[in-house]
């Protein structure tokens, strides 16, 4: 469901590129990542996640399913990260981060599939498993607002167990930790033979990957254990995007803002 229907004004009539996204959130590297990358001019709406700044029913207005991020680009609304930066990157040509050969966008779309797979399962659980105790979950208010307005089960049902008082088990971070593992070794292995993961240009691949591979760092998972993925992971921190998409807004909006993001 790429694209959706929205009732705000605000939103209808909005003109340009805009952005409802969190700093920390990885889905919201990928599209800031792309708009960088595109050298776009975008206006930034950042929500705390953490302290639920999302879950409200106007936002659930943009965005069904109360996520980040959001697109709008001159009044139509864009969801899921995966179709944004493929939306962007079809609208805004230059440069093309979608490979041109058969054989590459096969490999984008088995990237671009596993992400998915594994993104509750694993990444989803191997980060929030990570969090703080006092950082554990939504409050009871903010959890019976979530799941009045969430209609993903899978998603109320992940954050009811996560908000619990026993939280994620241990279990539940080493099937997390499993996953995570077959999957860079996947990683690993094609990085052996190309440059980047879809073959020997960046693409929409590394989009997709590089903002997993650096919040579950920063969760301490470790991600550098494989030669190759280490070495891939030292190119696309080069590049000037990683820097403003997503090192610059982990943490929150930064403090003087972003020549493209105002």
């Amino acid at each position: 469901m790429p694209k959706v229907e929205t009732a705000s004004s605000d939103i209808r009539y909005a003109t340009g590129l805009h952005l409802f996204h969190a700093g920390w959130s990885n889905c919201s590297m990928r599209v800031r990542m792309t708009l960088e990358e595109k050298a776009c001019q975008w206006t930034s709406h950042h929500l705390n996640t953490r302290i639920g700044e999302h879950i409200t029913p106007e936002y659930f207005g943009i965005h069904p399913n109360g996520l980040v991020p959001a697109l709008i680009h001159d009044g139509d609304v864009w969801i899921e990260s995966h179709d944004i930066i493929r939306y962007l990157d079809s609208v805004f040509p230059d440069p093309r981060l979608t490979p041109a050969d058969a054989a590459g966008r096969a490999m984008l779309a088995k990237w671009r599939k596993l992400a998915s797979d594994i993104h509750v399962s694993a990444i989803k659980t191997y980060i929030y498993s990570s969090r703080p105790k006092d950082r554990r979950g939504k409050s009871a208010e903010d959890l019976e607002c979530y799941r009045r307005l969430q209609p993903d089960a899978q998603l109320r049902e992940f954050h009811a167990r996560h908000s619990s008082d026993t939280g994620l088990t241990g279990q539940d971070r080493e099937n997390a930790e499993q996953l995570l593992h077959a999957a860079f070794a996947q990683l690993d292995a094609c990085l052996g033979e190309h440059r980047w993961l879809a073959g020997e240009q960046f693409s929409l691949a590394e989009i997709t990957w590089v903002p997993l591979h650096y919040t579950l760092k920063r969760a301490g998972y470790p991600v550098d254990a494989h030669a190759n993925v280490k070495a891939w992971s030292r190119a696309a921190a080069a590049r000037p995007s990683f820097q403003k998409a997503i090192v610059d807004w982990f943490d929150g909006p930064p403090d003087a803002g972003s020549p493209s993001a105002t």
